[in-house]
């Protein structure tokens, strides 16, 4: 299978909500670092022609040390981010080499993503040129305002939780990226720029175990999802 796409992988936050002087990303699950989990996963797959791991500016040795201690030599490039999530993302895109014409972006705390959901959404977005993984939301949502009154209850069978990767048309996603950064739009996601473009984005169904390890309760169930993992595998 022809290795065309490109991954952005994440990891420049400082996970402040976690409450530790480590960066979540840094942090052991198992026996590694949370970041180590979710670049074997690209790594492993035949599609993935290289990998870009966008992190702090302090941290730019370190995750070369990790790619070399843990044969990780699909990542090509270690950059340092932005001020925001956006212009790292921008940062990442622009060091990806010219083999990669589709890219993904994923956050390195996003450790338990599968192959089969990755696969998923990258067919969506060769079909559309944009696709993000997402999960039906199983809450009742509700929009409030600011006296904390709920003001409207939207239909929760159109509502989706989305996560990542997002992949994207390569060039599509550094245009909406490039168009943002003019008009100094700041989005919540690679999706939301790539939308003000006007341009439609497919969802493809995700996992509800591809969790976002983001505060201390989040470990304890990242331990157990790791331990069902691992079982499954040597069961295989």
């Amino acid at each position: 299978m022809e290795a065309k796409w490109g991954v952005v992988v994440v990891a420049a936050g400082r996970g402040t909500r976690m409450g530790t002087s480590e960066s979540k990303q840094y942090l052991l699950l198992g026996n590694k670092p949370i970041l180590v989990h979710t670049l074997e996963l690209f790594e492993s797959m035949a599609e993935i022609a290289e990998i870009v791991v966008v992190t702090g500016s302090g941290e730019i040795g370190r995750c070369r040390e990790l790619a070399e201690q843990y044969g990780l030599h699909k990542v090509r490039h270690v950059v340092a981010g932005g001020s925001e999530r956006q212009h790292s993302v921008y940062k990442g895109i622009a060091a990806l080499g010219n083999r990669a014409d589709w890219v993904m972006v994923h956050d390195a705390v996003r450790p338990f993503v599968t192959s089969e959901a990755v696969r998923a959404c990258c067919s969506a977005a060769e079909q559309h040129g944009a696709a993000v993984l997402a999960v039906p939301v199983k809450d009742t949502i509700k929009q409030v305002n600011e006296a904390g009154i709920i003001t409207a209850t939207p239909d929760r069978s159109r509502l989706w939780a989305i996560q990542t990767p997002q992949a994207f048309r390569r060039e599509l996603l550094a245009e909406a990226h490039e168009q943002a950064a003019a008009a100094s739009f700041v989005g919540t996601d690679d999706a939301m720029v790539v939308e003000r473009m006007g341009v439609p984005v497919a969802v493809a169904a995700g996992d509800y175990t591809n969790i976002k390890i983001t505060t201390p309760d989040d470990l304890p169930y990242a331990e157990f999802l790791l331990s069902q993992r691992d079982r499954r595998e040597a069961a295989e």
